[in-house]
């Protein structure tokens, strides 16, 4: 007898270019509720969260934010197998999960070389509440074991659930525990906090936008002001990414900020940025150029038609963006796209649009904010960031900052570096695991140097 539901662990292999990248997935359910765990063996990942598990007349789902993953099959008792769709950013290709297991499906455990095996310094795990989103965070504190510091710095975590190490769970990376332990032990003190809804944090990551977490960083500047300990040091904030995005916000409207990094901080409309993204993996994949740049084309026109619905009601704005979107679909030659892929792209597009995080995002300007900085900014990109474009973006912050009449800020390329900070080859997200450092020591360097001395 075949189980009637698809519960227990399942193991595929994606193609991707000729690369083969074993998955497992390992589903539960609980009452009427099903989740989902994943491992990347060949990435060394173990345990991956998804958001979503659901499972209707044979049809399973499975997303997973954080990563940007998708995967949607159609379960096959009387074979025990499951054919589907994986979906990840630009990528689109089938997967077939079996239960039975494969080879290269043992998870092998792999230590960083940049992870610190010994801290020199003060740690303290710490709560505090965000009082206007009623949820409470969760995190670490490191200080030098003098207890001199006369600066200390909140990091803020880039897109997805993460935890307070910005844990990159599918490349077994964790640049903020490298980033605070180099920081601390140049005499910096450190906050880094789990997100909302993660690890020992709660609240409802899901259901939040980036002006949410932008709260959640601010009420981590007012716990700090809030210890008699640590009130006299000047506070800065350091954002990765969306981070970047959230580091402005803060530094805008509180003066307690006296100092903000940005580490591939976006410098340009997002609708804009969101669509160079897309192009420039698609470049990195191979893509013929003049399929890039009708791609990219494409998705400017739905994604400012996103921006502009902004402020909108929800359901008159998705009216006005499927409109443009079937309008440009439509421009499309039928054998590329039939009806039916048509009508699903419609469709997903417009799922991810009404989510409350992707609709504040895709409307965000970064300039409204970099125009009321006064305080002194670092910016630095890697020239090899795909998802966070190197010159495009720093020339947005400086033009920003300009406006603000900022005169205490320094922009920095940094060349052969990815979005991570790590030296790279192309920059290609593909790369991210294959990678054993974690964050450049030059990245670190400037970092660390240019707080010392402002």
């Amino acid at each position: 007898m075949f189980a009637q539901e698809p519960v227990g662990t399942w193991y595929g292999t994606l193609n991707i270019q000729g690369t083969q990248l074993p998955l497992v997935f390992h589903i539960t359910k609980t009452g009427n509720e099903y989740s989902t765990t994943m491992d990347s063996p060949q990435q060394n990942a173990k345990g991956m969260p998804s958001d979503k598990t659901t499972y209707t007349n044979k049809t399973l789902t499975v997303e997973a934010s954080g990563i940007g993953m998708k995967y949607t099959g159609t379960y096959m008792p009387d074979s025990n197998k499951i054919n589907g769709t994986f979906e990840q950013g630009t990528l689109r290709t089938a997967l077939v999960l079996s239960n039975k297991p494969e080879k290269a499906s043992v998870v092998k455990p792999v230590v960083r070389p940049q992870d610190p095996k010994d801290f020199p310094y003060k740690q303290e795990d710490v709560t505090f509440v965000n009082t206007a989103g009623g949820n409470s965070l969760a995190g670490t504190l490191t200080l030098p074991a003098d207890g001199k510091a006369s600066k200390i710095v909140v990091l803020i975590s880039g897109s997805g659930a993460q935890n307070r190490n910005e844990e990159l769970t599918p490349y077994n990376h964790r640049p903020f525990l490298v980033l605070s332990d180099d920081l601390t032990r140049q005499g910096i003190g450190v906050l880094r906090y789990d997100d909302r809804g993660v690890g020992k944090s709660t609240g409802t990551f899901s259901k939040a936008t980036t002006a949410d977490f932008a709260d959640d960083a601010e009420a981590a500047v007012k716990y700090i002001l809030s210890r008699p300990d640590l009130k006299n040091m000047a506070i800065g904030l350091v954002g990765h990414s969306e981070g970047g995005m959230i580091a402005p916000i803060v530094a805008s409207r509180n003066p307690n900020v006296k100092f903000i990094v940005l580490m591939a901080g976006p410098g340009i409309p997002i609708a804009q940025l969101y669509a160079q993204q897309i192009g420039d993996a698609m470049k990195l994949a191979g893509a013929p150029a003049d399929e890039v740049a009708k791609k990219t084309a494409t998705n400017l026109k739905v994604f400012t038609a996103m921006k502009d619905a902004r402020d909108l009601p929800l359901q008159e704005a998705a009216l006005e963006v499927e409109l443009v979107l079937r309008k440009e679909l439509d421009l499309l030659p039928f054998e590329e796209l039939d009806r039916a892929g048509k009508e699903t792209v419609v469709q997903q597009t417009l799922n991810n649009y009404k989510m409350p995080w992707f609709r504040y995002f895709i409307g965000f300007d970064p300039s409204i904010y970099l125009a009321k900085v006064k305080c002194p900014v670092l910016a630095l990109n890697g020239a090899l960031d795909f998802q966070v474009a190197c010159t495009t973006n720093l020339a947005g912050i400086k033009a920003g900052l300009q406006k603000a009449g900022n005169k205490k800020f320094e922009i920095v390329p940094m060349e052969g570096l990815n979005h991570l900070f790590q030296k790279a080859n192309t920059g290609a997200e593909t790369e991210y695991g294959n990678i054993e450092e974690t964050v450049n020591p030059a990245a670190l360097q400037k970092i660390s140097n240019w707080i010392k001395g402002i």
